[in-house]
């Protein structure tokens, strides 16, 4: 079994055999017996490997994801929104997977999913995967590999590719602010005087907006794949549920907010990469961006402070649903703790001189 895959978690079941008789109605090519796995180091989304080893070559293996279990937050996990994102951007941008099929059926699985094509390559999480090790200077070259795809998918045109309308960019960023706050206040356990300070600061000094384009809402080096033959391009961009169109630079403050610098404390999101030198700093990111686009960067701080605070939002989400017991997932037991700091590292960013 490939290290990236592993037996379905007890609490994360499905009715199986609804599953498999929706995927060979859709898919007629598709043979049973179905065989499922779960992709387990997601927080959010459900993700799941189905082999029919009786299909054909390209239907062997198939992604099912589906939105996290318990209540959901209005528009987030849209499953549908993802759909109609990898449709689109088929045709225009490689990095992103073939969606083959979406199921807005919530009474076949318990929610509405999608099912996309299956993408071999690695990952890049807390470590180098072995494969990739063989290459000089791989944490460099992976990292401007995933600044140059971004500013790739900046570049298209959505009304080109047919998706203007996954988006409003009018208002985009007091939106996102305003919005990441509604969310805050449906899961927060607690009161933390400081995510509303940072919220209000947040939200008094938005900055106007200098271009509009597709916006993936949440780039960051382990939603990215690569093939251990070429380290220098991104192979793969996953987890495109919040796509939309707005202002670019939320997708460059989301990135940074998951980078360390040199010297830095161990970072607080899962994602955020543990830098000892040998990755590019956060300076070097937004360099690498600059280079790529036509975009002011001086005033990047107020996306990164957003990108932090915003990941508090998310980590809160993730921890209620744990403390409702609506997840079993012990990941999340100590997460509570991690929504304090997170919002500490935001304003620091907001302090910055």
């Amino acid at each position: 079994m490939s290290a990236e895959v592993a037996p379905v978690r007890a609490d994360e079941g499905m009715p199986w055999d609804k599953l498999e008789a929706w995927l060979i109605g859709v898919l007629p090519a598709l043979k049973g017996p179905m065989q499922p796995l779960q992709f387990p180091g997601g927080s959010a989304n459900l993700t799941y490997l189905m082999r029919f080893p009786e299909a054909p070559p390209n239907l062997q293996e198939l992604v099912v994801r589906r939105p996290p279990l318990g209540p959901v937050a209005p528009g987030a996990h849209d499953m549908g929104r993802e759909f109609k994102a990898l449709r689109g951007l088929a045709p225009a941008f490689d990095r992103a997977p073939f969606a083959h099929a979406y199921c807005e059926d919530a009474g076949v699985i318990g929610a509405p999913f999608l099912v996309m094509e299956r993408r071999t390559g690695v990952v890049i999480r807390k470590t180098i995967p072995e494969p990739l090790k063989l290459w000089p200077q791989v944490e460099r070259r992976a990292s401007f590999a995933l600044v140059d795809a971004m500013a790739d998918f900046h570049a298209l045109d959505p009304e080109a590719i047919g998706l203007s309308s996954l988006g409003k960019p009018d208002g985009f960023v007091e939106r996102q602010v305003q919005g990441w706050k509604k969310r805050w206040d449906r899961a927060k356990d607690r009161d933390i005087p400081l995510c509303e300070d940072v919220f209000e600061r947040l939200a008094g000094t938005l900055p106007r907006p200098q271009a509009v384009s597709l916006v993936h809402n949440d780039l960051k080096l382990d939603n990215c794949q690569f093939d251990p033959a070429n380290p220098d391009r991104v192979k793969s961009i996953f987890d495109w549920d919040m796509t939309t169109v707005g202002d670019p630079l939320i997708d460059l403050g989301t990135l940074l907010g998951y980078w360390a610098d040199p010297g830095e404390a161990a970072a607080v999101s899962s994602s955020r990469v543990p830098n000892d030198g040998s990755f590019p700093t956060r300076k070097e990111i937004t360099a690498r961006y600059a280079e790529r686009s036509a975009i002011d960067l001086s005033g990047i701080d107020w996306y990164e402070a957003f990108a932090l605070w915003k990941t508090a939002v998310v980590i809160q989400q993730i921890y209620i649903r744990f403390k409702l017991g609506q997840t079993q997932d012990q990941r999340f037991a100590g997460m509570g703790e991690r929504v304090v700091e997170q919002i500490e590292l935001a304003d620091q960013v907001l302090r910055r001189k």
